[in-house]
């Protein structure tokens, strides 16, 4: 049973990231004295968003395909090629700003939000392709993945707009 939950955890780690997001947005929020703004809200949801869903979920992306890209290419329904390093360097650079941004300006954080934006959109269009025209249903290709290729963006576009929106 443990290990089916961490299987199902780690394989749907863009899911489970936005999950620990939130679980740590809410523990920010409630610890900080009463009254409690909608300013402070978005503030911790947005902070928590960036470290997780961008910081660290782009740092497990980097690792899993540099490090583990014969296994992440499996997941995905794709063969092994030179690919899988770069993607996982692009996802090194996301990790960074995202990180950087969790605590940083707002210019900082539109950064961290369009870049890996524009990154899972395009990801999610090309998982509809091989859907299409390959018939890949694999679960890195058709599964939680290609959902939270969307989710991911359109949270992160609302939370921006939300804190731009905010005093």
């Amino acid at each position: 049973m443990i290990e089916s939950v961490i299987r199902f955890a780690l394989s749907n780690f863009t899911l489970s990231f936005l999950a620990a997001g939130l679980v740590a947005s809410a523990v920010a929020y409630f610890a900080k004295p009463a009254p409690r703004t909608r300013a402070q809200l978005v503030e911790s949801l947005f902070s928590y968003f960036l470290l997780f869903s961008v910081g660290i979920g782009f740092l497990y992306n980097f690792v899993m395909h540099v490090f583990f890209g014969e296994m992440a290419a499996r997941f995905i329904g794709w063969a092994q090629s030179p690919f899988q390093t770069e993607v996982g360097f692009a996802s090194l650079g996301f990790a960074l700003v995202g990180l950087l941004a969790f605590r940083g300006s707002f210019g900082l954080r539109l950064a961290a939000v369009i870049g890996p934006s524009a990154f899972l959109l395009g990801a999610a269009g090309g998982h509809i392709y091989q859907m299409i025209t390959a018939r890949n249903f694999a679960p890195g290709n058709a599964g939680v993945i290609f959902w939270t290729d969307i989710l991911v963006p359109l949270a992160g576009l609302t939370l921006l707009f939300l804190q731009r929106r905010s005093p």
